[in-house]
């Protein structure tokens, strides 16, 4: 039986490919969701993507891993650098979590950016990779 891992995503992210490709790349989203499929089932992963533009659906899922102690690779968006409820939601996981964002925060110029509420609690992060990123992600939690 495969392990279970989820791929989170937050706001504007089924916007991919069409939504400032020059950063974020050209992959649309249903093609970010086979990757990610594809690559899971390659490295004996049950993967489910889910996306969301509402803070509330992706803290539920998160509170929903916590209880089942499922693996999440999570791009929170623009969560990542505002929302404590984030921070909070996070900390109460207990499988292993990797943040992973398609650009690197650090090196955009907002300064807002450079701060992340998901990263003391991940096991690893992954910025500026792009739709990359979610394949090491994924490679890390089997790696663990």
């Amino acid at each position: 039986m495969p392990t279970t891992v989820w791929v989170l995503n937050g706001p504007n992210l089924g916007r991919l490919g069409r939504r400032q490709p020059e950063i974020y790349g050209r992959t649309t989203y249903a093609e970010l969701v086979e990757l990610c499929r594809a690559w899971g089932e390659e490295l004996g992963l049950a993967v489910e993507t889910r996306q969301t533009n509402h803070e509330g659906e992706l803290l539920d899922w998160l509170n929903e891993a916590a209880d089942a102690q499922i693996p999440v690779v999570l791009n929170a968006a623009a969560w990542t650098h505002s929302s404590m409820a984030l921070y909070d939601a996070c900390a109460q996981l207990t499988a292993p979590l990797v943040e992973v964002h398609i650009s690197d925060p650090t090196q955009r110029p907002e300064a807002f950016r450079h701060t992340s509420y998901v990263e003391p609690y991940a096991t690893r992060t992954i910025a500026g990779q792009g739709i990359e990123g979610y394949r090491l992600a994924l490679e890390s939690l089997v790696s663990r």
